[in-house]
């Protein structure tokens, strides 16, 4: 219902819905599980789109702490080293927006962006994030970039007591193009878990890092502190992947991928 292509901010039976797949064990496939880092796929994967789930508990990191992490743009400068840009487009309610978001693709392969909508809301012990991708007129598909999809990816933060949570993270993009077999094993094997250790790592500095920078300031939270422009809802509409180019990089090999130093780290 919410994947139509008129577009629709999501209710509460959206993240409820969100939050049941979060949990659910049913059709999803462990294919990585080690240092409190779980990684799933759906058992009847079809090759173009993805959808993986992942769950990390964070411990010394309380629920809040780790739903400011997630929404602030500002910080995410700091800790996300794929990230080549991301900026807030507009709002579109007290807890909706839309964002634009580019990240690095092993070279040769081409650099991929999102323009998604963004919406947010605490459920009792919960706070949920979901996306999806959608067309706003000012911001089309630029040259140098394929515009990936994102059907649905989102965020469930469970409060596990005092200082710790667990964080789920669901993903269902259609990165637009085949890819090679290596690079959706990859995804799920290797750069799943670090993606989230890096959330991790980064939850754990936030605090002190918060504190000297406009410690106050999380419109996240405060809407009247959020100062984007207002977007009108008519002006979007869902972004189909099959309206967007198809590149085939599909036979560009491991050993000729640049991949990211970054990607070294443990």
């Amino acid at each position: 219902r919410m994947l139509k292509y008129t577009f629709q901010i999501p209710d509460d039976t959206d993240f409820l819905s969100f939050r049941d797949q979060c949990e659910s064990q049913d059709g999803w496939v462990a294919r990585y599980n080690k240092g409190g880092v779980t990684v799933w796929c759906r058992d009847e994967e079809c090759k173009t789109v993805q959808k993986l789930k992942m769950r990390i508990v964070c411990k010394d990191v309380t629920a809040e702490t780790l739903y400011d992490v997630l929404h602030d743009t500002s910080y995410r400068k700091k800790w996300d080293t794929n990230m080549i840009d991301t900026f807030d487009i507009g709002r579109l309610t007290v807890n909706a927006d839309v964002g634009y978001y580019s990240w690095k693709c092993p070279s040769p392969l081409k650099n991929r962006d999102f323009v998604t909508m963004r919406s947010w809301l605490p459920l009792g012990n919960d706070y949920l994030i979901i996306n999806y991708s959608v067309k706003h007129p000012e911001y089309p598909p630029k040259k140098d970039y394929v515009r990936a999809v994102s059907l649905l990816t989102g965020y469930l933060i469970q409060s596990n007591g005092a200082n710790c949570c667990t964080l789920y993270y669901l993903t269902q993009v259609d990165p637009r193009g085949s890819l090679p077999k290596w690079v959706v094993n990859r995804a799920s094997q290797l750069v799943a878990p670090k993606a989230m250790k890096k959330i991790y790592k980064a939850c754990l500095k936030y605090p002190e890092w918060k504190r000297k920078h406009e410690p106050n300031l999380k419109p996240w939270r405060y809407p009247e502190q959020n100062t984007l422009p207002c977007i009108n809802v008519a002006d979007l509409t869902v972004q189909r992947a099959d309206s967007l180019e198809n590149i085939d990089e599909s036979s560009v090999s491991e050993e000729k991928a640049q991949h990211h130093s970054d990607d070294d780290e443990t």
